[in-house]
C-alpha cells in the first residue's frame, strides 16, 4: 500500500513528509539487503573500514573503561554520517548507475559544507556524551588502568551502582534518540537535494513526529543489529553495517515526498 501523504507545511521551504506504515523499516532492511548485492565489494569496503576502525578504538580504549564505553555508545550518534558514502551508493544504485568505492566518497565534496556542519553537530554532542561520562565514571573513583571488561562487570555484578547505570543508561538513550530525531532523513536529504543543515534537520524532526512509531521501531532495529555486530567483536558490521547505511537511504526516500 502506498504511503499516504502529509500535507507540506507552506510557511517554510520544506519536503513534503509521507506517513508511512508500521512494518515499513523491515522492508527498508530487505531494500538494503537488496543494494549490498548490487554493489557489494563498495558496500563491504565501508563495513570491513568500520569494523577495523572499531577494533582500533576498542584495543586502544581496554584499560580506559569510560572511554570504551563512550566509543560504543558515542558510534550511534555519528553512525548517520558515516553512513553518508552508502546512501551515496544507494542513491546512484536507484539511478541506474554502477560506481566505485572511490565515486561514493566523492559524496562528501557535494554539498560539503552542510555535510560538515552537521558532523560538526554530531561530534559536538558525542564530545558532550564523553565529557558526562567521565565525570559519572570519576564519581566511582579512578578506573584509568583497569581491565575496562573487569571494571564493567564488577560494576554491573556489584549491585552497588544500580542507580548510577540507570542514570547513565537513561540520559545516553535520550541523547541518542534525540540525535536520531534530528537525523534520521538528515544526510540522504543533504545529498539528494543539497539541503541546508536548518532544513535536513526540521525536515528530520517533522518526519519523526508523523512517523513516531514506525521511527522507534526503526531505531530499535538499528541499535539491536549493531550491537549484534559489536558482539562479534565487530566484524558482524562488515555485512550489518552496509545494510543499514542502504536501508536508511530507503527509510528516506519513503518518508520524503
Amino acid at each position: 500500500m502506498k504511503p499516504a501523504l502529509d500535507y507540506p507545511d507552506t510557511r517554510l521551504p520544506l519536503p513534503a513528509i509521507r506517513r508511512i506504515g508500521a512494518t515499513q523499516p523491515l522492508r527498508w532492511l530487505r531494500a538494503g539487503w537488496h543494494d549490498l548485492k548490487a554493489n557489494p565489494l563498495p558496500s563491504l569496503a565501508y563495513g570491513l573500514l568500520f569494523a577495523l576502525a572499531g577494533d582500533l578504538i576498542i584495543l586502544a580504549t581496554l584499560d580506559r573503561p569510560h572511554l570504551l564505553t563512550v566509543s560504543i555508545s558515542g558510534f550511534f550518534l555519528i553512525a548517520p554520517l558515516l553512513a553518508a558514502g552508502l546512501n551515496e551508493l544507494s542513491r546512484r544504485t536507484a539511478a541506474g548507475e554502477k560506481i566505485l568505492f572511490i565515486d561514493s566518497v566523492r559524496c562528501f565534496k557535494r554539498n560539503g559544507e552542510s555535510l560538515a556542519l552537521f558532523g560538526l553537530i554530531l561530534a559536538l554532542v558525542a564530545l558532550m556524551w564523553e565529557r558526562f561520562s567521565a565525570v559519572a565514571f570519576a564519581l566511582l573513583g579512578s578506573s584509568s588502568g583497569i581491565d575496562a571488561g573487569v571494571f564493567i562487570s564488577s560494576l554491573i555484578l556489584s549491585g552497588e551502582h544500580t542507580a548510577f547505570i540507570a542514570t547513565w543508561f537513561v540520559i545516553g538513550g535520550l541523547l541518542a534518540l534525540g540525535v536520531f530525531a534530528i537525523s534520521v532523513i538528515a544526510v540522504p536529504l543533504m545529498l539528494d537535494h543539497d539541503a541546508d543543515v536548518p532544513t535536513a534537520i526540521l525536515s528530520s524532526l517533522r518526519a519523526f513526529a508523523a512517523n513516531t512509531g514506525p521511527l522507534l521501531l526503526w531505531a530499535a532495529l538499528l541499535v539491536g543489529l549493531t550491537l549484534i555486530g559489536f558482539a562479534t567483536l565487530l566484524f558482524g558490521l562488515v555485512v550489518i553495517m552496509p545494510i543499514l547505511g542502504h536501508a536508511s537511504w530507503h527509510a528516506y526516500r519513503d518518508l520524503v515526498e
